[in-house]
């Protein structure tokens, strides 16, 4: 039986890592807010913010500092001595911004899907290709073994944005591997976890069981859910771990050939095979991307707006290379 700590909630944080100036925290927050807003975009990741802004790694790593000691302390109540042994103050700071992004931003973003698509989308393309240049930098061997990784991430993006929504049974145990795979994704630069969730055939009835959750069989879906997301989150968080420590360079290479292969998805020109209604509003789920109709005000709008992406990310990460 471990010890319990002894201290107050307050040393709890104190003994947890993460920022230690108001500047820091700031910062954080602010990268939480950048990570939340791409989280509301289907088809685009909070990974891919969280890995071109350079927390990619300590947010990993805080994720698997989860371990069967921090679940002892919690089984025990001594939910101070968890605290003191992970990294609280970089995840609370974090998470904040991110819900206050997605509480903010959701309504903002779902508007400018639906009602000026093609300058929305041109804006995230070009903010995923700086970001595939950002991440590629980093990343050496481009003619061994880290080129072949490269092209593998392409392909593996590739097939997972073009699968085909499939039909599912609402069985518990397939909850369970929903939550557990979205959540996978939700950490992967250049996968969406709603966008599994899609794929899945699971969406629209995970988000409706949150419009009643405090009917009992919504309740069950819910905790079944959240429980398959806490076990993917902490084992695929270990794996990722060891991938970065271990393998690096070609971990780096795979991440930004997975975020190339999911572009067409964000492609702002679509061809349209498949749409679905979620929410009484229709979304489009599988197309191929084509080129403009005409080269007209919309787009050179789009090609602003792409710009514009691009110039925002470098900025971003010049940012975040001064304060390291």
């Amino acid at each position: 039986m471990t010890e319990k700590f002894k201290g107050t909630w307050k040393d709890a944080l104190l003994f947890s890592p993460g920022p230690t100036t108001l500047r820091q925290a700031v910062g954080l927050w602010l990268k939480g807010i950048c990570m939340g807003s791409a989280d509301v975009i289907p088809g685009v990741s909070g990974g891919t913010i969280a890995l071109i802004t350079g927390i990619y790694e300590e947010l990993i790593g805080a994720l698997r500092s989860f371990d069967w000691a921090v679940v002892r302390k919690i089984l025990a109540f001594d939910l101070k001595g968890a605290l003191a042994m992970v990294p609280a103050r970089f995840l609370i700071i974090l998470f904040s911004g991110i819900i206050t992004a997605i509480l903010s931003l959701a309504r903002l973003m779902n508007y400018l899907l639906h009602h000026h698509p093609v300058p929305t989308w041109s804006l995230f393309f070009g903010l995923i290709v700086a970001s595939i240049l950002i991440v590629g930098r980093q990343v050496t061997g481009w003619f061994g073994k880290g080129g072949l990784c490269f092209f593998a991430g392409i392909i593996a993006g590739s097939v997972i944005v073009n699968l085909i929504p499939i039909h599912t049974p609402d069985d518990l145990w397939f909850i369970f591997l929903c939550g557990f795979v979205a959540i996978c994704a939700m950490i992967l630069p250049g996968i969406s976890g709603a966008f599994i969730l899609l794929i899945l055939g699971k969406y629209e009835f995970i988000t409706g069981t949150l419009k009643n959750p405090f009917l009992m069989q919504n309740l069950i879906v819910i905790f079944i859910f959240c429980l398959g997301c806490l076990i993917g989150l902490g084992s695929f968080s270990r794996v990722l771990n060891y991938l970065l420590s271990r393998f690096h360079n070609l971990t780096l290479a795979f991440l930004a050939g997975l975020i190339t292969g999911s572009l067409q998805k964000i492609w702002p020109w679509k061809h349209v095979i498949a749409t679905q209604i979620i929410r009484g509003k229709e979304h489009v789920i599988w197309g191929h991307p084509i080129l403009p109709a005409s080269i007209d005000r919309e787009f050179f709008l789009a090609a602003l707006m792409a710009i514009s992406g691009f110039v925002a990310v470098w900025m971003i990460e010049r940012m975040s290379r001064r304060k390291a």
